[in-house]
């Protein structure tokens, strides 16, 4: 197995965005190491699938350490894992809380400071988080408190830490999608679902797992976070 072969990191690669990730990566040649709390072992070798909970710290080390064992490198880290609890804000109990902060924050931080440390010491790197277009254009209705609380940390991170490795060789940029068709929207809800974006329909898996793959592939680009909804942040 050629250790020239590019290799990516993807959380939450069991299912619907990461899972599109994963393939779209693979399209291209990417060794990948594919992380979720109930991912299945792959048949593909160029995959090595590692299970847990991304928000636990001996979780990330597994991914990066067995990831290196495997592969002897990495390249991109595509922290996708995250998860949407949609409640009025009174209404959320502190186990709600925990939980959105344990994927989104905590998977964020503890898996991006080893992946950052193994690429230091390449001078090269690229780590892509997917956020959300509602950071930036709450919708009425559509409850987004703790989403906007997590997702909105994660973009001003990705800005501060693009400044922070601009210097050791190593990108920092989010994709912030609208709403996608995902499993976790049944058909049924899609007309109205897509009738909160301008362009008048959900987005595509793949539209995101394209907008990370320009990213990876655009060297010139860090700091930014790139929205991929519709039109949904530019206004209604």
């Amino acid at each position: 197995m050629s250790k020239s072969q590019k290799v990516v990191v993807v959380t939450g690669a069991s299912q619907g965005i990461g899972a599109e990730v994963v393939k779209s990566f693979r399209r291209l040649d990417y060794r990948i190491v594919a992380t979720a709390r109930s991912i299945k072992p792959s048949d593909d070798p160029n995959i090595l699938t590692v299970a847990g909970d991304i928000g636990d710290p001996a979780t990330a080390q597994r991914v990066i350490s067995e990831g290196i064992a495997r592969f002897g490198r990495i390249d991109t880290l595509v922290n996708n894992a995250g998860i949407y609890i949609g409640k009025p804000f009174t209404q959320h109990t502190a186990e709600d809380y925990a939980a959105v902060v344990n994927v989104n924050i905590a998977g964020f931080f503890h898996i991006t400071q080893l992946a950052i440390a193994e690429m230091e010491r390449h001078s090269s790197g690229h780590v892509v988080s997917v956020t959300s277009s509602t950071v930036d254009a709450a919708i009425s209705g559509v409850f987004s408190v703790l989403a906007a609380l997590t997702k909105g940390g994660l973009n001003a991170a990705t800005k501060s830490l693009a400044i922070e490795c601009a210097r050791k060789g190593i990108r920092v940029n989010a994709v912030a999608p609208g709403i996608i068709k995902t499993p976790m929207h049944a058909p049924e809800t899609y007309e109205a679902l897509g009738a909160f974006h301008p362009l008048g329909r959900m987005g595509e898996m793949s539209d995101i797992a394209d907008a990370i793959l320009f990213l990876d592939s655009a060297p010139f680009i860090t700091g930014e976070i790139l929205h991929v909804d519709g039109g949904q942040s530019a206004g209604r």
